[in-house]
């Protein structure tokens, strides 16, 4: 299958894994649509029709197109090395938690450990990123990046990696403000089951974009440091 995008996630395995496909409607790992679950008289398809296309994950290195010079092949390769080179992070667990207008799984307990993984996979893989396009660089300063944002988008290509980064596993696009206590109240029941406790991050996984939008899973590396 050919990729015009490539990006480094953490997905989950086992139980959340088979929820969120489904809550979400995409299993970025099958490469395969998934039929909603029936929840609380909710219109799932609804809610989740931003994130359905990333699939189930907390993104570590945002989507970029491959730099020139370089290859789908390389960057697995270089992937795998950055991976063997990294330990496993373990943290209290996830809970479901409001990111301004959307939902999201967020870790509990000290991130530290976890932002600096993720500024290592940032960093070790960007020879592979090309440069954004000036429409994109546009389009994310819409947003009234702070300082250091904007720093972070034109050395990295985008605004919220290094200390300005956020573990999340995003369950909802935005959401109308006086929608969200319902859709957390359906949700919380429906994923509480699946969360894990501890939660722990040993794997990560290099995902590509068709040119349908959707993501699937490329390859699974174990954080073996």
């Amino acid at each position: 299958m050919k990729f015009h995008r490539y990006a480094i996630y953490y997905t989950p395995q086992g139980s959340l894994a088979e929820a969120g496909a489904a809550w979400l409607g995409w299993d970025v790992a099958r490469g395969q649509a998934v039929a909603h679950p029936e929840v609380a008289a909710l219109d799932v398809a609804a809610v989740t029709e931003t994130p359905r296309k990333y699939g189930l994950h907390a993104t570590i290195k945002p989507p970029f197109v491959l730099a020139e010079g370089t290859s789908a092949d390389g960057l697995q390769s270089a992937f795998e090395t950055v991976c063997a080179q990294l330990a496993p992070v373990t943290l209290d667990g996830l809970a479901l938690t409001p990111l301004g207008r959307f939902l999201a799984l967020t870790p509990e307990g000290d991130a530290a450990t976890l932002n600096a993984m993720a500024a290592e996979v940032v960093r070790g893989l960007d020879a592979f990123r090309a440069p954004p396009a000036e429409a994109d660089l546009a389009r994310r300063r819409q947003a009234n990046l702070t300082p250091a944002q904007e720093a972070n988008l034109t050395k990295w290509g985008y605004p919220y990696v290094m200390e300005a980064f956020r573990f999340h596993i995003t369950l909802t696009g935005k959401l109308p403000k006086s929608d969200l206590p319902q859709v957390t109240a359906a949700l919380a029941p429906y994923i509480a089951p699946h969360l894990p406790q501890p939660f722990t991050l040993g794997s990560l996984t290099l995902v590509g974009q068709a040119e349908d939008g959707m993501f699937h899973e490329v390859h699974r590396a174990a954080l073996s440091g």
